[in-house]
C-alpha cells in the first residue's frame, strides 16, 4: 500500500496554558511539566468538522498524481463527529462528486486513523478498492470542558487527509510495509478511562494514570514488534511518531526502546492532543524532511482501549 498525497488543516487559534489558570486553577508550569503542552489548537464556530476536513483534502490535492474522482473508497475516521448520519466522508464525496466510492465512518478512539489504514489495506488486498481517501479529524473542543481539571486542558482540534493506492503511482510514493491494530477494552480500566457521552458529560478522562501506563506499554511493545517482524532492528528507525497525548508518554516509550530523542517527531507542545488525527498530522507536517531510505514508525494508543501501529519506508 502506498501514500500518494497528504494534506492537513490546523485551526490558527491557539489557547495557551495561562487561560486554564482561570478556568480550572491549573498553572501554566503545572500543565507544561505534566503534559508537555504550551498551547492547543482551537476551532472557531466557522471551522466546523466539515470545514476542517474539506480544507485538509484541498491541501492534499495539488500533490495528488491522479484525479480525485478515481477514488473508490472514502473512510472518515473520528471519535468527535458532528453528524453520525451525514458524515464528513459523505460531505467530501458530494463536494467532489466522487460517485464511484464506497463511504463510511469508523471510530476507535485515538487509534481510529490506523484502524482506517488497516481497513484500506484489507480492501486493497481483496481487490474491492484500489484508490482510497482517508479523512481523519477530531474537533475535541465540541465536547471538552475547559473547567475540567482532569483533562480539559489537553485537547486540540485538527484534520488530515491521506490518499492511498494499492500500487505505486509515482517513484516518490512512501510504502506502507505493515499495519497492525488491537482492541484492548479488556485491559486495565478500559472503557472507564476515557469516554465521550454526547449531551451528557462530554469528553472526559477520569483515570489518566491508567491511560498513561497502558499507553506507554502498548506503544512500546507494538513498535518493537512491527519493526522486528518486518526484518529491521530498532536502531534502523529514522523517525518515531507516537500518539500526541502527553510528551511524558513519548519520552517513556523512547526510554523503554532505547531510542534517541532526536528521532521523535511531535507537535503536542503547540497543538495539544488532537486526537485520532494527531500522529498522522505530525507525519503530514514533516513530509519535507523525509529522505530516501528513511524508516518511519507511527504508533498510537486510544481510550476504550485500542492501539495501532504502522511502518513505512521512503522510496
Amino acid at each position: 500500500m502506498y501514500i500518494n498525497a497528504t494534506g492537513y488543516y490546523i485551526p490558527p487559534t491557539r489557547v495557551t496554558n495561562d487561560y486554564f489558570t482561570e478556568m480550572n486553577g491549573l498553572s501554566s508550569d503545572w500543565i507544561l511539566q505534566r503534559t508537555g503542552i504550551r498551547s492547543r489548537s482551537r476551532a472557531t464556530e466557522k471551522e466546523t468538522m466539515n470545514y476542517m476536513c474539506a480544507e485538509a483534502v484541498s491541501n492534499a490535492l495539488p500533490k495528488l498524481p491522479y484525479n480525485i474522482n478515481d477514488v473508490d473508497l472514502i473512510i472518515f475516521a473520528s471519535y468527535t463527529p458532528s453528524d453520525t448520519i451525514a458524515t464528513a466522508g459523505h460531505y467530501i464525496q458530494r463536494e467532489y462528486n466522487i460517485s464511484g466510492a464506497k463511504v463510511f465512518h469508523i471510530s476507535s478512539a485515538c487509534s481510529s486513523a490506523i484502524n482506517a489504514m488497516e481497513i484500506i489495506y484489507s480492501f486493497f488486498s481483496s481487490e474491492i478498492a484500489s484508490k482510497a481517501l482517508l479523512i481523519c479529524a477530531d474537533r475535541n473542543s465540541t465536547y471538552s470542558d475547559d473547567t475540567d481539571c482532569m483533562s480539559g486542558h489537553l485537547w486540540g482540534d485538527g484534520a488530515v487527509a491521506y490518499f492511498f493506492s494499492d500500487t505505486a503511482q509515482t517513484g516518490n510514493d512512501p510504502h506502507v510495509i505493515d499495519i497492525t491494530t488491537q482492541g484492548l477494552g479488556h485491559v486495565g480500566l478500559g472503557p472507564q478511562s476515557v469516554f465521550l457521552t454526547p449531551g451528557n458529560g462530554g469528553l472526559q478522562m477520569p483515570y489518566g494514570k491508567d491511560v498513561f501506563l497502558y499507553a506507554c506499554n502498548y506503544i512500546s511493545q507494538n513498535t518493537r514488534e512491527i519493526v522486528e517482524n518486518s526484518g529491521y532492528t530498532l536502531d534502523r528507525l529514522s523517525y518515531f511518531i507516537g500518539h500526541q497525548a502527553n510528551m511524558r508518554i513519548l519520552k517513556n516509550v523512547t526510554k523503554q526502546l532505547d531510542l534517541s530523542t532526536d528521532i521523535i517527531l511531535s507537535n503536542i507542545e503547540e497543538l495539544g492532543n488532537t486526537g485520532s488525527a494527531s500522529a498522522l498530522l505530525v507525519y503530514a507536517q514533516n513530509t519535507g524532511r523525509f529522505r530516501s531510505g528513511d524508516l518511519i514508525c507511527i504508533s498510537v494508543f486510544g481510550g476504550g482501549y485500542s492501539a495501532g501501529t504502522c511502518l513505512l519506508t521512503m522510496p
